[in-house]
């Protein structure tokens, strides 16, 4: 998936130098179409990815690599109004969400 955002892949060089996302159960808030979601899912055990916007979550769903679908969620979903336990993720990741 190509994107004007961050065309010289700087966000995800820096993403990769601070988390190690293997084996690790993911949360990312604010996915949009998944643009982020595809260039750390393939490391990560699980990936549950959230935004408000249906029509960029349905997206993000159609464009899911077949060998990703198995791993990976993606829900429409406002942070604030849902309960995760505290120990259920280990790395969550909020891009361009604040």
């Amino acid at each position: 998936m190509s994107s004007s955002i961050d065309p010289e892949g700087s966000e995800i060089t820096v993403i990769h130098e601070l988390v190690d996302f293997s084996g690790a159960d993911v949360l990312e808030v604010g996915c949009g179409d998944g643009r982020l979601t595809w260039r750390y899912a393939e490391e990560a055990a699980t990936v549950l990815a959230m935004d408000m916007n249906g029509e960029k979550i349905e997206r993000a769903r159609e464009a899911t690599p077949p060998s990703l679908r198995s791993k990976t969620s993606f829900v429409v979903a406002d942070i604030g109004q849902v309960e995760l336990s505290p120990d259920a993720y280990d790395v969550a990741i909020l891009a361009h969400s604040l």
